[in-house]
């Protein structure tokens, strides 16, 4: 379970930096890496967003288990 945390969270942090660039600077770095919604940024893309839902659901547990 340890590792689904550590493998989620550095998803979300690299969905929440591309998000960042995007709304700072204008720049998706998805896209510059993998092209323009192409089938791998899709698919980088799916797994940010699967990712996150995931994140949210063990931090959940985890913060309402210790009560």
């Amino acid at each position: 379970m340890q590792v689904l945390k550590i493998i989620t969270y550095i998803l979300v942090l690299i969905g929440a930096l591309n998000w960042g660039l995007v709304g700072i600077f204008n720049i998706d770095l998805v896209a510059m890496i993998f092209g323009d919604m192409t089938v791998l940024a899709r698919i980088v893309y799916a797994l940010v967003g699967i990712s996150a839902i995931i994140y949210a659901i063990l931090s959940y547990k985890d913060v309402f288990e210790k009560y």
